[in-house]
């Protein structure tokens, strides 16, 4: 399968990026069929000189059937050769990495059992609740009649 991705270059903390179209089993800075331009992150979004791309190339290849990774399709959408496209929706990235690791390895299994200890104690303490509410209103009546019971014999 054709994709079209990002391939490193640069140096160390300097990254710059060759556009290529390469085989998806090839290594990412590996073997790759033809490149299709360059990107420079470092540079402002502004400026010119942070991308180049051979528009004719990416077309025939887009026609070929290479497909795009995410960050490929955003930099083609960005120049107008394709549409832009939607934007995803990664609820691990808002979790610290260091976090993120205690979660995958057992997150499942412990994010399960507090839920179900949750949902057995709820009930408990709302039975044990309206109980309470219950007695009492059934003893305040009692109480009252009591305390009319006086009045009456009073009068």
């Amino acid at each position: 399968m054709l994709k079209m991705r990002l391939s490193m270059g640069g140096t160390k903390k300097r990254p710059v990026y060759k556009i290529v179209v390469a085989d998806s089993r090839f290594p990412r800075d590996g073997r790759f069929i033809e490149k299709l331009g360059f990107f420079n992150p470092l540079i402002p979004k502004e400026k010119k000189e942070r991308m180049g791309l051979d528009v004719e190339r990416v077309k025939y290849w887009l026609g070929q059937g290479a497909q795009p990774t995410t960050r490929v399709a955003r930099l083609l959408g960005e120049n107008e050769i394709m549409p832009m496209p939607a934007k995803g929706n990664n609820p691990q990235k808002a979790i610290p990495k260091k976090d993120r690791k205690k979660t995958e390895e057992g997150g499942e299994a412990k994010a399960e059992a507090p839920k179900e200890e949750a949902k057995a104690e709820a009930p408990k303490e709302e039975a044990k609740s309206e109980a309470p509410k219950e007695e009492a209103k059934a003893e305040a009546p009692k109480e009252e009649a009591k305390a009319e019971a006086p009045k009456e014999e009073a009068k």
